[in-house]
């Protein structure tokens, strides 16, 4: 891949920047996430009001009742005008003026209109005639346009308020109605009256003996108003809900896309180096899901910054100590050029030879580093029986010690269980390099000591591993400073360069990994300040019982 040149790099960032700063800038209608807020909120709400509106099963139930209560009246209408306007002599005959006294009587509510036909179809009394009932409506003001006045509102809102399932379409006329009653049949039809209003009508035939000597007709007009009046009733609850609805959408949009947003754009401005940490102060103070998203972004780019710093103090501290001997080579390379003493000359060559070997030390544990901290990071940790592993590794040291070499004794009894959560390789690794480091620091008369303590306290049952050797011990202000990188403190007349000074500080990166910890302390002799020996302690948390 072509490197970008400075120029290219700086027109990139800028680009980047400006996009950053445009999507900063839209509207909270641009944003994706309040938008599906605001779809299933409202779609919930319109379901809502499309049933409350419609209210199918309470017009099938109100004209139902209504039918039912028309026909009662009707029923009672019909008795009264048998028994008190009819009479049998000569012939069966409906007594009009009795009939229409008998209706003048009756209190028939405004909403429901009484018709009574004769046999031959004339009308003998209506309700709406004889209480004198006349329709009325209020002008408009006079020269004053009504497009916006209350009776354009008052016309719109029964538009709105009258939808219906589907459709009315009568089915059957006044007259047909009439028709069918005087031959002795009950009819119970819906229809239009001559106002397009929507009716219930009951027909029922008035009988003297077995003749029928009239119809009585019983119409309610009141259906509509009725299902319009509930869902008037209904528009201010429904506007209420929309506005619930409407300032919850803002509110959670507010509360989830917003931060989001800004989590994001902390984000952009961390990759295009206008600061190296995330930084949504305001955001991570949150004490829900969100709050916790920014908590752990930040605490991820906290990680991954100390992540990046600990590399680059790596690099430069490779680099010093590959300077080094690459110094040493090339002065002796350099000298060796102008000495004839053949004795001079091979001493020059041991130097020579002798920083080969270190660098090459040096390269050795650098790579073994790199391939742990890689094998840390990208292994599945797994149960560790660590009494099976120690005595295993001590084991391979006893059987390939060469003579003159100490011993490494493993001593029993060790805890049961003792088991950790983590990973074999480097863990084995840690021991090896605590080993290792015992035995270099050991007099050939001394062995390397590893045992296995149980510890009780504040964090849990815990497990720790001792490896002790018999050596000089470590200085009191070295217990700390020999797990730092490349540090080397090696005892009188050991090869120069036979340690890198990566061991120790290998460890303790595995053994923080494992969320242990590593220290060093001396053991004490029976007299004041004489040492027996260092002791190194690696304390891992045991795993949880089965």
């Amino acid at each position: 891949m072509t490197p970008l040149t400075p120029l290219k790099r700086f027109m990139a960032s800028a680009t980047a920047t400006t996009k950053l700063e445009r999507r900063r800038g839209r509207s909270l209608a641009a944003s994706r996430i309040a938008r599906l807020i605001f779809l299933w909120n409202f779609v919930g709400f319109g379901i809502l009001a499309a049933g409350a509106l419609l209210l199918s099963e309470v017009r099938q139930n109100l004209i139902q009742a209504k039918g039912d209560s028309l026909m009662t009246q009707g029923a009672l209408i019909v008795n009264a005008l048998a028994v008190y306007a009819t009479k049998g002599e000569p012939e069966p005959i409906l007594e009009e003026g009795r009939a229409r006294e008998a209706l003048r009587q009756l209190r028939v509510p405004k909403e429901t209109r009484v018709r009574l036909y004769a046999s031959d179809g004339r009308v003998v009394a209506d309700t709406d005639l004889l209480a004198d009932r006349v329709v009325a409506e209020p002008l408009p003001p006079p020269n004053q346009s009504n497009v916006f006045g209350p009776q354009t509102l008052a016309r719109v809102l029964r538009q709105v308020t009258s939808i219906t399932v589907a459709p009315f379409k009568p089915d059957m006329s006044l007259d047909e109605e009439r028709q069918s009653a005087s031959f002795g049949e009950t009819m119970r039809v819906q229809r239009l009256d001559e106002e397009g209003a929507r009716v219930i009508s009951i027909s029922l035939p008035v009988q003297h003996v077995a003749a029928v000597v009239g119809v009585v007709t019983v119409e309610s007009r009141d259906v509509e108003d009725i299902l319009r009046a509930q869902r008037v009733a209904m528009i201010p609850f429904i506007l209420a809900a929309a506005g619930v609805t409407l300032l919850s959408s803002i509110f959670l949009a507010l509360q989830i896309a917003q931060p989001l947003r800004r989590l994001a754009g902390a984000a952009d401005r961390l990759r295009l180096g206008f600061t190296n940490r995330l930084e949504a102060p305001d955001v991570a103070l949150r004490s829900d899901e969100i709050g916790d998203l920014a908590q752990a972004l930040e605490r991820m780019t906290a990680a991954l910054l100390e992540r990046i710093e600990a590399n680059e103090r790596f690099a430069a501290d490779v680099a010093h100590e590959i300077k080094n001997p690459l110094t040493s080579i090339r002065s002796a390379v350099e000298t060796a050029g102008r000495v004839s003493d053949p004795v001079s000359r091979a001493r020059l060559l041991g130097i020579i030879a002798q920083d080969v070997g270190r660098l090459d030390r040096l390269v050795t544990d650098i790579s073994s580093a790199s391939r742990i901290e890689a094998e840390t990071a990208r292994g599945a940790p797994v149960p560790i029986d660590l009494a099976r592993m120690l005595p295993e590794l001590t084991e391979i040291y006893e059987q390939t010690k060469r003579d003159g070499e100490v011993s490494v004794l493993f001593k029993w009894p060790a805890p049961k269980p003792a088991i950790v959560i983590g990973q074999e390789g480097p863990l084995g690794q840690v021991f090896r390099n605590l080993i290792d480091n015992a035995k270099s620091f050991s007099p050939e008369i001394g062995d390397v000591t590893v045992y296995i303590l149980e510890i009780e306290g504040k964090e849990g049952r815990r497990l720790r591993v001792h490896v002790d050797d018999a050596g000089p011990g470590v200085p009191s202000d070295n217990l700390t400073t020999i797990f730092e990188r490349f540090y080397t403190d090696r005892p009188k007349g050991a090869a120069f360069g036979g340690n890198s000074g990566l061991g120790l500080s290998i460890a303790r990166s595995i053994v923080e990994a494992h969320k242990g910890r590593i220290w060093a302390e001396n053991i004490p002799g029976p007299q004041p300040g004489v040492n027996l020996g260092a002791r190194f302690i690696v304390e891992l948390p045991a795993a949880p019982a089965a």
